[in-house]
C-alpha cells in the first residue's frame, strides 16, 4: 500500500518541478520580450520626437536623491575595507607599493558597479515596482490600454533611460570617494607614500578598465528596471501583491546583477587581460 502512496508522491514532487521551471521560463521570456520593447519603443520616440524628456528627467532626479547620500556612506568604508584587506595580503608579500593598484582595481572594477547595482536595485527597484504596481491593481494599466495609451512607452520607456542616465553617474561617484577613502585609509594606516601610491595606481589601471565599470553599471541598471518594471505590471492580489512584487523585484534585481557580473567578469578575463597601462 505504501508503494503507490511513494510513487504518487514523487510524481506529484516531479509535476511541482516542471511547474517552476516552466514558470521561470516563461517569466524569462516575458523580460526579453519587454527588453525588446523597450529598446525598440524608445528609439521610435526618439525618431519621432514623442519622448517622454520630462517624465525622464523627473525621474532621473528620483533616483539621484534616494541613492546619492547612501551611495557615499556605502563608497567610504568599503573603500577602507578593501585598502586594509588588500593591504594585509600585500604586507605579507613585501609589495606595500602596490596597494594604489590594488585598491584601485578593487573599486573601480567590482565594487563600485556591484555597489551601484544594489544600490540601484534595492531603492530604484522598490520604488519603481511599487509604483507601477499600485497603478496596476487599481486598473491604471488597463484603462491607459483601453483609451490606446501604451504602458511601455509613457511609463517604463522614461524610467528606463532615467536608470541609464544615473546609473554611470552613481558609479563615477562610488568610485571616487571609495578610491579617496582607500587612499587616506592607505596613507594613514599603513604609513604608504602619496607618490608611490598614485605611481601604482597609474600603472595598472587604464581608460578601459573605467570604461568597463560603467559600461557593468549601466548593464546593471538596466536589468534593475527591467525586472522592477515587469514585477510591478503583474502585480495581482491587491495591496499583497504589490508588496510581493516589491519584495521579488528587489531579490531578482540583486541575483540577476550578481549573475551578470559574474559572466562580465569571466568574459572581460578572456578578451581584456589585465595589462600594465
Amino acid at each position: 500500500m505504501s508503494q503507490p502512496g511513494a510513487l504518487a508522491d514523487a510524481r506529484a514532487a516531479r509535476n511541482n518541478y516542471t511547474q517552476v521551471v516552466a514558470t521561470g521560463i516563461r517569466t524569462v521570456g516575458r523580460s526579453v520580450e519587454l527588453i525588446c520593447a523597450v529598446v525598440a519603443g524608445a528609439a521610435t520616440d526618439i525618431f519621432r520626437g514623442k519622448f517622454q524628456w520630462r517624465e525622464t528627467l523627473r525621474q532621473s532626479w528620483f533616483l539621484v536623491t534616494v541613492t546619492a547620500v547612501p551611495a557615499i556612506l556605502m563608497a567610504v568604508p568599503f573603500g577602507i575595507i578593501v585598502s586594509i584587506q588588500v593591504g594585509n595580503l600585500i604586507q605579507q608579500l613585501g609589495a606595500d607599493a602596490l596597494l594604489g593598484a590594488a585598491g584601485g582595481l578593487g573599486v573601480i572594477k567590482q565594487g563600485a558597479p556591484m555597489a551601484t547595482g544594489f544600490l540601484l536595485g534595492g531603492a530604484g527597484a522598490a520604488a519603481i515596482a511599487a509604483d507601477l504596481g499600485a497603478r496596476t491593481i487599481r486598473e491604471e494599466i488597463d484603462a491607459m490600454v483601453t483609451l490606446g495609451v501604451s504602458p511601455v512607452h509613457r511609463l517604463i520607456i522614461p524610467r528606463a533611460v532615467a536608470m541609464l542616465l544615473i546609473a554611470p553617474l552613481l558609479n563615477i561617484l562610488i568610485t571616487a570617494v571609495g578610491i579617496t577613502a582607500g587612499y587616506l585609509a592607505a596613507i594613514v594606516g599603513r604609513g604608504v607614500t602619496p607618490g608611490s601610491y598614485w605611481a601604482t595606481f597609474g600603472s595598472f589601471v587604464t581608460t578601459a578598465d573605467i570604461w568597463v565599470s560603467m559600461g557593468k553599471a549601466m548593464v546593471f541598471g538596466f536589468l534593475v528596471v527591467i525586472v522592477a518594471c515587469q514585477r510591478g505590471l503583474e502585480a495581482k492580489g491587491g495591496p499583497r501583491g504589490v508588496a510581493d512584487g516589491v519584495n521579488a523585484a528587489v531579490v531578482l534585481s540583486v541575483a540577476s546583477i550578481v549573475l551578470a557580473n559574474l559572466v562580465i567578469t569571466q568574459l572581460l578575463s578572456q578578451l581584456m587581460p589585465q595589462r600594465i597601462a
